[in-house]
């Protein structure tokens, strides 16, 4: 969990230097950590769930068809690999993405999960309807 917190830090603080990784680099391992994190359908779809708002555990539950105790262990995970941040608002406890990049990764999982189904995936379609106003 150490590393995954640590190539996120990293990540973040080299994300516009254009820096480019090679294979060998010491980061892929931490890479695979998080990628270690996101495998889960569960963590998944919290990260989905929070794309766009910050959402309490019960909220999250329902969302994600679980139970807020298995949803909270789930989040205590994508905490401590700084995934996702909280906000306290009274009693309550409001999770949101530290940051676009969990995002990202999910989007771009889902996108090539597509192609797996299809040789033309629902997120080309609306990139080629855009490019054909």
């Amino acid at each position: 969990m150490r590393a995954a917190t640590d190539l996120c830090k990293y990540l973040h603080m080299n994300a516009d230097s254009g820096e480019a990784l090679g294979p060998d680099d010491t980061y892929v391992e931490l890479a695979v950590e998080v990628f270690a994190m996101l495998a889960d359908a569960t963590r998944v779809r919290i990260i989905l769930a929070l794309r766009d708002t910050e959402l309490p555990v019960n909220t999250l539950a329902e969302v994600v068809g679980k139970s807020p105790a298995a949803v909270s262990q789930h989040l205590a995970k994508l905490r401590l690999a700084r995934i996702v941040l909280t906000r306290h608002e009274g009693t309550k406890v409001f999770y949101r993405l530290a940051d676009e990049h969990a995002r990202q990764l999910v989007a771009d999982a889902i996108h090539q999960a597509e192609h797996a189904l299809s040789e033309a995936p629902a997120h080309h379609r609306v990139t080629y309807a855009r490019e054909a106003r």
